[in-house]
């Protein structure tokens, strides 16, 4: 079975974007298509629920089976941080920033959730993935924290490892289970 993670693409928003509902950029109709050529024919295609992912789904999706979209692949829930810039953050919360980035497992932004509370809401999405189809190709349009959250499930690395992370938009992350393991087989690769 094969995961391929695949970042929406961008909203040239300036700020921390999560649960806000955010049009994405699909004007590089080129690129699109080389996506969508690069991803397996034969794949189910699902995405989480925000626009973003919703609209770059649909355009990659071609003659795929288009699975209904799944409220845990949502990106994580910022909080009060949602749209505000990193240097905002800081000035209004310096301790809870720092510790967000530095120690993000049980760190939560002020009505927000936490990197763990986000792996545990995105794993259980892929379970059902897993249960529902088994030794499928499954092309999941979701967000930078969603796809590194299960970088970090994959590898055994801790959040603040993968974190530093590059997910471009419209790149593919695939990861593949053998053994009733999972094995990262490619990461951040925009085709």
């Amino acid at each position: 079975m094969r995961f391929h993670w695949v970042r929406h693409g961008p909203t040239h928003a300036k700020g921390m974007v999560g649960w806000s509902d955010l049009p994405a950029d699909l004007s590089d109709t080129d690129q699109i298509a080389r996506l969508s050529a690069h991803l397996p024919a034969e794949a189910v295609v699902i995405s989480s629920d925000l626009a973003r992912s919703v609209a770059t789904a649909d355009a990659i999706c071609g003659g795929r089976a288009r699975l209904p979209h799944d409220r845990d692949l949502r990106e994580m829930h910022f909080g009060e941080w949602e749209l505000k810039t990193s240097a905002d953050i800081m000035e209004s919360h310096p301790d809870l920033s720092r510790a967000f980035w530095t120690d993000p497992g049980t760190t939560r932004p002020p009505g927000g959730e936490s990197w763990d509370e986000l792996t545990a809401r995105t794993s259980a999405a892929v379970a059902r993935l897993r249960a529902t189809h088994p030794g499928r190709d499954v092309i999941v349009v979701a967000h930078i924290g969603v796809i590194l959250s299960q970088v970090a499930a994959a590898t055994g690395q801790r959040a603040k490892e993968v974190i530093v992370q590059q997910i471009d938009n419209l790149s593919v992350t695939e990861l593949h289970l053998e053994d009733g393991a999972w094995r990262l087989a490619r990461i951040n690769h925009v085709p």
